[in-house]
């Protein structure tokens, strides 16, 4: 067998969904004969933990550790709650940052550039330079964010000469959170330059939607390839569906990501029609913001709002096919449209239909359309909304709401996989 090795931060005990994208092309690769070598952290700071996931690891795949050096633990001494909450993507808006959040996030962004996992570079390069000579490695791939983990393999490329793929399932430069850094000019300038240097010095670049590869293709001219992330098959389940009218978000809301339309929308059902008020249920299944939980109660809709908070992802999985309808939401920016949430995918292959909010141009529209597996919606379009749940809620009240989902198959997960597997 072919063998590479795959540089990541995040793999099980890590829960959230970067962990999945490796995890699922690790355990396919070797029926393209490849053998998957991992390179991970010893002692990470994972923000959210996933147990179950581990039964996920392939048996048999070698699993190599360094130990790491992060901040985040010092940072606690000043604040536990804010360090917990900043490590998981969940920016306060400005306006409610706190002191300490607010100096947090200074350092974040200008002391640790690329990121704050910027110090297990050196140490790995040594590592895995000699690693890779003794055991006859001809192919690396790196995966990001944290984008540190690309200067490793730009400095291995550049010492050992390997064909070397840089994975990135978010921008970088252009990254929803990148704004709220608090990024002075030379910082910002420092991370255009690595960013640059990352692109220009892999042999290949994979993306995960078309919006990436047109904003990497004015910067670079290494050829890129877009292999979104998808479903697994042999996870899903028969489970019953909910009794009462739910429609469910799976995932972390992040205070931009707070669709008043749908709030608005779903507060007028409410009022306007007892049927519905007397089956409706909203589910929160993740870390949900402050603001997104006040904006929900401001629309009445509190008595009506599940705060499940975090599961295990085969609880999600559980959830997501029981519910009535799936929510999907992204930032409503310039900056969001290149995102294409891995969730939509099992959303997919769980025949529940989806209720999409995003930007206009994003990716994730013509996906849902291509697949028949739901609707998008700008954050503008409130009668069109409102007349699609009432729509959904017609036949779910018929025992009729299912979906009907086509050509969802070539985002199966060995599918992908098998994509990747022709450019290694």
């Amino acid at each position: 067998m072919k063998k590479v090795l795959i540089i990541t931060y995040y793999w099980p005990p890590a829960g959230g969904p970067g962990v999945q994208r490796w995890l699922k092309f690790v355990k396919y690769l070797p029926d393209f004969g490849i053998e998957p070598i991992v390179y991970i952290p010893e002692n990470p700071s994972y923000p959210i933990i996933d147990k179950s996931l581990l039964d996920e690891i392939p048996n048999g795949v070698i699993v190599l550790k360094q130990p790491i050096k992060e901040p985040y633990e010092l940072a606690s001494v000043f604040s536990r709650k804010s360090t917990k909450t900043i490590s998981k993507g969940v920016i306060p808006k400005k306006k409610k940052q706190s002191l300490i959040e607010r100096i947090l996030l200074f350092i974040r962004g200008n002391f640790f550039i690329p990121d704050a996992r910027k110090a297990w570079v050196d140490p790995s390069v040594e590592f895995l330079s000699r690693y890779i000579a003794e055991n006859n490695i001809e192919t690396l791939i790196t995966t990001g964010p944290p984008h540190s983990l690309h200067l490793i393999g730009l400095q291995l490329k550049n010492e050992l000469n390997l064909k070397w793929l840089a994975d990135f399932r978010d921008p970088w430069t252009t990254i929803g959170y990148h704004k709220k850094l608090k990024l002075t000019r030379s910082s910002a300038l420092k991370h255009k330059e690595l960013e640059s240097s990352v692109l220009k010095g892999a042999d290949r670049i994979l993306v995960t939607s078309k919006v990436t590869k047109n904003e990497f293709q004015s910067i670079t001219n290494t050829p890129i390839d877009v292999i979104t992330n998808g479903y697994d098959i042999e996870v899903q389940s028969a489970f019953s569906l909910d009794e009462k009218f739910t429609i469910s978000h799976i995932g972390s809301l992040l205070s931009e990501r707070n669709p008043q339309i749908l709030w608005n929308v779903l507060s007028e059902l409410v009022s306007e029609d007892p049927s519905f008020r007397n089956s409706f249920q909203l589910n929160l299944v993740g870390t949900v913001s402050e603001e997104i939980l006040e904006s929900i109660n401001k629309n009445n809709l509190k008595a009506y709002t599940n705060v499940v908070g975090y599961v295990s992802h085969k609880e999600a999985i559980k959830l997501q096919q029981q519910s009535q309808l799936l929510v999907l939401i992204e930032i409503d920016s310039e900056e969001t449209k290149c995102i294409i949430p891995g969730k939509l995918f099992e959303y997919m292959v769980s025949q529940r239909p989806i209720l999409a909010f995003g930007p206009e141009g994003s990716d994730i529209k013509e996906i849902i359309n291509e697949t028949n597996t739901g609707y998008y919606f700008s954050y503008s379009d409130k009668e069109f909304l409102k007349s699609t749940i009432m729509r959904y809620f017609d036949l779910y009240e018929q025992g009729a709401l299912h979906g009907d989902p086509s050509n969802i198959e070539k985002y199966s997960r060995r599918e992908l996989t098998r994509v990747l597997a022709q450019l290694i």
